[in-house]
């Protein structure tokens, strides 16, 4: 009876196991509303090598490293470009500015810090995120709102790339 339990559970599990792994693309951003700054802080949490692949393919630069002592100046240029380019906000229906602070690597993950400044009141919010999605389809990016005690999430992708939280 054991051997018929083993060759069953062998047929079940032997096709979930013959397919090509299949790599998982996500990003996160967190968006955080500082009453005392009046302003929104932002950071994205994207794969290294993702993002490197990305600027490589819109840039025509092979040779692109982040992370790495062979990060140039202008590498971070174009990662800066590449995510103003691909992040907007709307505060209250209205577009703001975003401004990159900087970046920094934690083993495989590059986070990227960005700023909206002069928010005063705060009744919606619209997120467009269009990170990674240049070369990859199936990305995924995750936004996760915090205002005082209120949470709230959204989920992006290439067919809805834009979400609105209202307050």
């Amino acid at each position: 009876m054991k051997f018929y339990k083993y060759i069953l559970l062998l047929l079940i599990l032997l096709p979930l196991t013959a397919g090509k792994a299949h790599k998982f693309y996500v990003s996160t951003t967190q968006i955080e509303y500082a009453e005392a700054e009046q302003s929104l802080q932002i950071i994205s949490k994207i794969f290294t090598d993702d993002i490197e692949a990305v600027l490589q393919k819109r840039y025509n630069k092979p040779q692109l490293e982040l992370a790495s002592k062979k990060e140039t100046k202008e590498d971070e240029a174009l990662l800066k470009e590449y995510i103003l380019k691909k992040i907007k906000i709307w505060v209250n229906n209205q577009p703001q500015a975003i401004t990159y602070v900087g970046r920094e690597y934690d083993i495989d993950i590059v986070k990227v810090y960005l700023e909206i400044k002069d928010v005063s009141t705060l009744k919606t919010i619209e997120v467009e995120n269009k990170l990674l999605q240049d070369i990859f389809p199936e990305q995924q990016n995750i936004i996760h709102f915090k205002w005082n005690k209120t949470r709230k999430s959204l989920l992006l992708d290439k067919d809805n790339p834009k979400g609105l939280l209202k307050f």
